[in-house]
């Protein structure tokens, strides 16, 4: 029995607020959970973060009201929260007293409620946490990382059979399920999906789910794929959070070209011999990134789609 947690990276609209939309799968033996959990809590520990959910986007963000503070690298991590507390109260005081600036203080209660169990870590620290979150993904050799990675500029939704997110689901589901087919020798191993929790998206994969148990997916019919996906609160469920990693991990460095946290978890895309079949990225065929060159392996595509090499 294996369980596949899945979590997004990007927006899926065209053409969004990011230029890549990415789905990210870890598939991890059931034997494996507790020995995963276990590891990730162990560095939560060590930098303070044990009841704190892992959100890869907001933690590494610079939290300018540390740099305002005088000796805040200093400071024991107690005086750290208490300090940067005390200048974010003021800062949303100000912020009420004009109606000029309400849209301001709406994104920024948003980003203090969205970053506050961070505040006392500085952005040294919190991008040293989230990369060895990132090399204890990668050391995890039973692990299995799927993903479709989808460059929207190369995306046409008028010729396209499903929206963006729907199709990368549904390539992720037909890569897991074939993978389940081959694990431990083909000896009928099933997976169960772990999905984080999305009111829209999940009546939507949910249907497709249906759908794809009926009459399989457009590259496989499905037999090893047990029930539905589950539909979880990420702050609740801490793999949930490693697949974030992995999807973010993802994204910043076909956005960005930054490796730091790609190379520790892209060890574990699925693998046949030396060819990665897991992780594909959509995208101009003459694309050299890293994904790319080391997907060799074409499936047949689906309409709308054009493989990269």
């Amino acid at each position: 029995m294996y369980l596949c947690y899945i979590d997004e990276s990007g927006t899926p609209e065209v053409p969004g607020t990011t230029s890549h939309y990415v789905l990210a799968a870890l598939t991890v033996p059931i034997y494996k959970w507790k020995i995963c959990e276990g590891e990730i809590n162990r560095v939560k520990i060590k930098y303070d973060l044990l009841d704190s959910e892992i959100h890869t986007g907001w933690l590494i963000r610079n939290y300018t009201e540390q740099n305002k503070i005088a000796g805040f690298d200093a400071l024991p991590y107690i005086q750290r929260r208490s300090e940067v507390e005390k200048y974010r109260r003021a800062e949303l005081l100000r912020l009420q007293k004009s109606p000029s600036t309400r849209k301001q203080l709406k994104q920024t209660k948003k980003n203090y409620d969205q970053t506050k169990d961070y505040i006392h870590l500085t952005l040294a620290e919190r991008k040293a946490f989230v990369l060895e979150v990132a090399q204890t993904i990668g050391n995890w050799g039973f692990a299995r990382l799927f993903a479709e990675c989808v460059d929207k500029v190369f995306f046409d939704p008028s010729r396209a059979p499903k929206s963006v997110d729907e199709q990368a689901f549904e390539q992720i589901v037909s890569r897991v399920e074939q993978y389940l087919a081959v694990a431990d020798g083909g000896s009928n191993s099933y997976g169960l999906l772990i999905h984080d929790n999305n009111q829209t998206v999940a009546k939507r994969h949910t249907a497709l789910m249906k759908q794809f148990h009926k009459r399989g997916t457009f590259w496989t019919y499905i037999n090893n794929i047990i029930e539905t996906p589950l539909f979880v609160d990420s702050s609740l469920t801490g793999m949930i959070q490693m697949a974030d990693v992995c999807g973010y991990s993802i994204r910043r460095y076909l956005e960005n070209n930054e490796s730091l946290l790609f190379d520790e978890i892209f060890k574990r895309a699925h693998r046949r011999v030396q060819t990665v079949v897991g992780v594909r990225h959509f995208t101009n065929p003459s694309c050299t990134c890293k994904i790319c060159t080391a997907h060799k392996y074409t499936p047949t595509p689906s309409p709308a789609l054009v493989v990269s090499p």
